[in-house]
């Protein structure tokens, strides 16, 4: 099996990054947030280590609108006692 050269992985990793580019282009502008949102994640995911790494691996996860509604629904729905449950 041959190993790629610095320059070859260089190469290979400019020429993905210039496909996601154009691809970028073609989407509309919430899209494009929900990708920089993904990529943010992987790479948070991928330095995090140790405890709390999990959940840290979340951060920028979720658009602020997704979290404006979680918000909303926590606030709507959990905060109520049904007290013919109890």
């Amino acid at each position: 099996m041959r190993r790629t050269t610095t320059s070859e992985h260089q190469s290979g990793s400019d020429d993905l990054k210039q496909d996601v580019l154009k691809n970028l282009d073609v989407l509309d502008s919430h899209d494009q947030r929900r990708v920089l949102d993904f990529t943010r994640a992987l790479a948070v995911r991928r330095r995090s280590t140790g405890k709390g790494g999990a959940i840290l691996a979340l951060a920028g996860a979720f658009s602020p609108d997704d979290l404006a509604e979680m918000k909303r629904a926590i606030e709507e729905d959990c905060e109520r006692v049904d007290e013919a449950q109890w």
